[in-house]
This record gives C-alpha cells, sequence and structure tokens, in this order.
C-alpha cells in the first residue's frame, strides 16, 4: 500500500499534469484563461485577489525552500536548524494566514455574487476544495506538528523533503513517508491530486503570467491628419512615426 500511495499515485498525478497540459495547449487554447469576473464585480475581487496570490507566493516559495534544498547545505552556510525552523514556522502561517483570507472572500464573493456564481463550472468548485484542503493540511501540519508538538517533535527536511527529492530522481523511497505523520501523508496526497486536476481547470492561467507587460515598448499612437498634431513638442515616447 506504501508503494501505491507514494509512488504509483504521485507518478500517475504528475503524468496527468505534464500530459494534461500539452493536450489542453494544443486542443483548447481559446480555454487556457482564468475566466475573469472582474466585469461582474470588483470590490471583493481587490481585496481577495491580492492577498490570495501573494499568499499563494509565499506558500510556494517555502514549499520550494524546504523539499528542495537539503538540510546539509543550510548547516553548512551556518543557519541552524533552530533558526530555520523560526523563520520557515513564521513566514508558513504568515503566507498561509494570507492565502486562507483571500481564498475565504474568493469564495464568498463567488457564492454570493449571482453573475460570478453563474459563470463557476462543476471543475472551478472541485478545484477550489482540492486547493482548499491542501492548504488548510498545510497550516494545520505547521500549527501541529511544529507549534503545538502534536505527534512529537518530527522533523520533515530529515523525511518527507528526502522522499521528495528521491521522487525527483526516480529513485523513490516510500518507507520515507510511511513513517510520516498523517497530517503530512495527506497533504501530500492531496496536493498531488491537485496537480492532476490542474490542467482541466483554470489553475492553468499560472503558465501564462504576462511578464512581457514588463519590457513591453510604448504603445504607438498614430494620427490620420498631420495638422491635426499641434506646435508643441511632443512627450516621450508620444513621437511621431514616419
Amino acid at each position: 500500500m506504501d508503494e501505491f500511495l507514494f509512488v504509483v499515485v504521485p507518478y500517475v498525478c504528475l503524468t496527468t499534469f505534464v500530459v494534461g497540459h500539452l493536450w489542453r495547449y494544443r486542443y483548447d487554447k481559446f480555454g487556457w484563461t482564468t475566466r475573469s469576473s472582474q466585469l461582474y464585480e470588483n470590490r471583493l475581487l481587490r481585496i481577495g485577489s491580492p492577498l490570495f496570490h501573494f499568499g499563494m507566493l509565499g506558500v510556494v516559495g517555502g514549499h520550494v525552500i524546504g523539499l528542495l534544498v537539503p538540510q546539509s547545505w543550510t548547516d553548512a552556510v551556518g543557519v541552524s536548524h533552530e533558526t530555520y525552523h523560526v523563520v520557515a514556522v513564521t513566514g508558513g502561517l504568515v503566507a498561509g494566514v494570507m492565502a486562507v483570507a483571500g481564498m475565504a472572500i474568493l469564495i464568498y464573493r463567488r457564492r454570493t455574487v449571482g453573475p460570478v456564481f453563474s459563470a463557476t463550472t462543476v471543475m472551478d468548485k472541485v478545484m477550489y476544495a482540492f486547493l482548499a484542503a491542501v492548504i488548510v493540511l498545510g497550516m494545520w501540519n505547521t500549527v501541529a506538528g511544529s507549534i503545538l508538538t502534536i505527534g512529537g517533535d518530527y522533523n520533515y527536511r530529515e523525511g518527507v523533503s528526502v522522499w521528495f527529492r528521491s521522487f525527483l530522481a526516480f529513485q523513490p523511497d516510500a518507507s520515507l513517508m510511511s513513517e510520516a505523520p498523517l497530517g503530512f501523508q495527506l497533504h501530500a496526497l492531496v496536493a498531488f491530486g491537485l496537480f492532476a486536476l490542474w490542467p482541466f481547470t483554470r489553475l492553468v492561467h499560472v503558465f501564462s503570467a504576462p511578464l512581457g507587460y514588463l519590457t513591453r515598448p510604448y504603445i504607438v499612437y498614430r494620427s490620420r491628419d498631420d495638422d491635426q498634431l499641434g506646435s508643441h513638442r511632443p512627450r516621450r515616447g508620444w513621437d511621431r512615426v514616419g
């Protein structure tokens, strides 16, 4: 059972993640969108969306460091386990609270604003359920395992993190996850379930962030009649073309 849950299931989910995105981009380019509902309601969106997205950036960044950076590396640069623990717990709680608060506002908005609710699909509801479960389980592991010390003093960097890196290296050791507390096991399984759903939801917009806006040139406006340009000197970025 350990091999099935912590080797077979994760690989099936990640395969679905990769193949699903390739299929969606190939056959559903017009559906590759967030299906923005800003037109229907903007007040709650302006509060909930930044909270959720910035919170998730912190959550993802913490996971990247916690899972991919071995403890021996941080020890080598002089960061003690206690220091790392305090920084990780503090940052994780702040980012997690932001993400949970933002998601709560967005779900409330989606449920109470009629046009937004009407535009909500079944996959949106399933995605929100999995995403909420992943975040809540992650918060529980932080609070219960690091603050309340429920289930003993478990160091995930010597267990879950090593399993994850072995998984990425195609040499998975399921025993490392089987020895982890139940909260970490559920968090990992639900997260992989979310990865399997990802290509079929609005989450695909993560890979279409408009980074080009940061470096794009000025928008050039051309006049149909040169006589309408006036005699004043044009400002930078509004120079005549042609």
